[in-house]
């Protein structure tokens, strides 16, 4: 999937702290700010990113490259002259797919983007954006929403506690025709038409946001966003967990999902988790079947969750057992469950929070495995629903 963020901002705001540099390339704990947007994108299936950096393509490329590092694909898009942020889109036109994700470079919404693209609608529309609900509207302006129907857009309405635009927008491309002619601005111009028409949908998300175009903001982010950065992990076992365990399934003709998984999945993204799938799979250690026959259908597998607005953010499994019969993969290892491989490699690579962390399983070595991980463990019986069980284990925490 496709993102775009407007990354040209020069931090004017900012004063010395920008040092010159665009705003999304301002040092936030640590590393460039933006690079955490980059992370947040790619860990939920966006690996096609457009960054709209206005006279800033050198000090973009040389922090970022072209994204291989990133696990991205980075297209860099100047701006000259100036055409503000609905502008800017038309000087991406040629890398634009049909439809595709914008954002503000310089605020970040801790939020499942995938639940705002998923989102059906009866009615035309040429935009769904992401609302957040605010203690004080004043320094924003407000939002009006009928049912999902933006109503009002940008008003100034005083202050108080209201729905404000989060900076983050579904886009189909025929939006383009309704910027016109450069410079024009989405919040001023654009978006204030399409309300006007109907044409304007809204999703209100209660993640953490925050910005960093003042000096306060600034150094809030700058604590916050590595604390952010880390949290728990549900780690789930698949054949038996997430599918019916129909006997060394790697086919997605015989995958056959338990009742509630997709569901819990989804609550799982929704609440800011983080989702790893760790499966034995010594049907390859037996050559019933390829390590590559595994990693399609796990793609596969996260292909159908986008489509309900979930994603698992990374799949570990283990190909050894010690009866194996297939090149090096008959023997033991420190990754078959009830050893903790799988669990440790997913925490070494990622920033869990292991105390919150658990896993589900619905075997003894699951819950062995997950001991040794130092993780909760949780047994799923047959015959229950996945989205039950993950929502008490969450209400709990």
């Amino acid at each position: 999937m496709q993102a775009v963020i407007l990354a040209g901002g020069k931090g004017t705001r900012l004063g010395a702290l920008a040092a010159g540099r665009p705003k999304p390339l301002v040092d936030v704990g640590g590393k460039p700010f933006i690079r955490y947007l980059i992370a947040a994108l790619r860990r939920h299936g966006f690996d096609d990113i457009v960054l709209l950096v206005g006279p800033f393509v050198r000090a973009y490329e040389e922090l970022l490259g072209d994204g291989s590092a990133l696990g991205v694909k980075l297209t860099l898009v100047p701006e000259d002259p100036p055409a503000d942020t609905a502008g800017a889109l038309l000087y991406a036109t040629a890398h634009l797919e049909s439809h595709f994700l914008v954002m503000n470079g310089d605020s970040f919404l801790d939020f499942n983007p995938l639940d705002l693209v998923s989102r059906p609608s009866a009615s035309p529309w040429l935009a769904w954006i992401a609302l957040r609900e605010v203690e004080d509207i004043g320094r924003y302006g407000a939002v009006r929403l009928d049912g999902d129907r933006l109503t009002a857009f940008g008003e100034k309405a005083g202050t108080g506690r209201g729905l404000i635009n989060a900076g983050i927008y579904w886009l189909k491309r025929e939006i383009l025709v309704e910027v016109g002619k450069a410079p024009a601005s989405m919040e001023r111009d654009v978006l204030p038409r399409l309300v006007a028409r109907g044409l304007v949908s809204g999703a209100v998300y209660d993640g953490r946001f925050i910005d960093i175009g003042i000096p306060e903001d600034l150094a809030a982010a700058d604590r916050l966003m590595p604390e952010w950065e880390r949290r728990p992990a549900a780690f789930l076992d698949r054949d038996g967990v997430l599918n019916h365990d129909s006997g060394y399934t790697h086919r997605k003709e015989d995958f056959v999902w338990i009742d509630g998984a997709k569901a819990a999945i989804k609550r799982l993204n929704d609440r800011g988790w983080f989702v790893f799938v760790v499966t034995n799979q010594s049907g390859i250690a037996r050559g019933l079947y390829r390590p590559d026959d595994v990693v399609r259908l796990h793609q596969w597998m996260n292909e159908e969750l986008g489509r309900d607005g979930a994603h698992i953010d990374a799949f570990y499994f283990c190909p050894h057992h010690p009866d194996g019969t297939t090149g090096d993969y008959g023997r033991a290892c420190d990754c078959r469950k009830p050893a903790p491989g799988m669990l440790l490699q997913a925490m070494r690579e990622w920033p869990v929070r292991r105390d919150d962390s658990f896993m589900i399983g619905d075997k003894d070595i699951d819950m062995a495995a997950a001991k040794n991980a130092g993780v909760a463990g949780i047994l799923f019986e047959s015959g229950n629903n996945l989205d039950t069980v993950v929502a008490e284990a969450l209400d709990k925490r």
